[in-house]
């Protein structure tokens, strides 16, 4: 009988354990799912903040205008890479194309907004930064800059904006957007200055798709989607989405392999990726 009410009294005492353990579990699931969802709108939020902050308005006036020119050039430079051109804030942002500029920008698309969009930065840019120190590193990317820049204007692209050593380029004709990044890689590769300094090797991501221009940029899931196939590829790798081989054709002397397919952060769906071999 003793056993007995002592079999009772542990039964007893193990379920009251567990009701208080399941009713902690209850009670830590609701607070971390409320916890979740505040992070979740906090998100939504800067989205949203970032979407209005990056949409840059031309002044009423000549003189208002010039006023912003100044102030956007004296922005330091930042080496944020792809993800800072895509999610840092407008302080972190390089000057914007000028107003001239801002019409051969808007003219890269078709007339149904059909884009190619070429995005690139240094692999481990802070890294480098870190061991070169800020003098060289300048220099580094004087030259990183002055290359591109040759390229792209040279296979007619235009350079949308600029954040530290991040480029975001527009091509109304994806082969051509194809031929500058391969030669992008291969100058980059060639040069002395950056060899002494070296490796500097720039990862390359391009996308062809429909976008919304206004005030001298692209906006929309396309452009997101170009930068992340950017965040994807490795140093001296040029990575395309299908979308780009589709828009091409037939590639002619272009030597694309497929790659993984993948999901894209922020992006439904998963996407053939393809590589643009040297």
């Amino acid at each position: 009988m003793t056993l007995l009410v002592v079999l009772l009294a542990l039964a007893c005492a193990a379920i009251l354990v567990l009701t208080v353990l399941v009713v902690a579990f209850a009670r830590d699931r609701a607070l971390l799912q409320e916890r979740l969802a505040e992070q979740q709108r906090r998100i939504e939020q800067l989205e949203s903040d970032l979407d209005t902050a990056l949409r840059p308005t031309l002044g009423t006036s000549s003189a208002e205008r010039a006023v912003r020119g100044l102030l956007r050039r004296a922005v330091k430079v930042r080496s944020h890479g792809i993800s800072g051109l895509i999610a840092s804030t407008v302080e972190d942002l390089q000057a914007w194309a000028s107003d001239e500029a801002r019409a051969d920008i808007l003219n890269m698309a078709s007339p149904d907004g059909t884009v190619t969009l070429f995005f690139s930065d240094i692999e481990d840019s802070t890294r480098l930064n870190d061991r070169l120190g800020d003098r060289r590193w300048v220099k580094v990317l004087a030259v990183h800059d002055r290359l591109l820049r040759a390229q792209i204007e040279k296979h007619r692209g235009q350079v949308v904006k600029t954040a530290g050593d991040g480029f975001m380029v527009a091509f109304r004709d994806p082969e051509a957007a194809c031929y500058a990044a391969l030669a992008i890689q291969r100058d980059l590769s060639r040069d002395g200055t950056l060899r002494r300094h070296g490796p500097i090797q720039v990862r390359i991501g391009i996308h062809s798709g429909q976008v919304v221009a206004r005030d001298g940029d692209y906006f929309g899931r396309n452009v997101a989607m170009a930068a992340r196939v950017a965040d994807l590829a490795g140093g001296g790798e040029i990575l395309l989405t299908s979308s780009v081989r589709e828009a091409i054709g037939a590639p002619g002397r272009l030597r694309m392999s497929e790659v993984d397919v993948v999901e894209l952060k922020g992006l439904s769906g998963e996407h053939q990726l393809l590589r643009l071999e040297p």
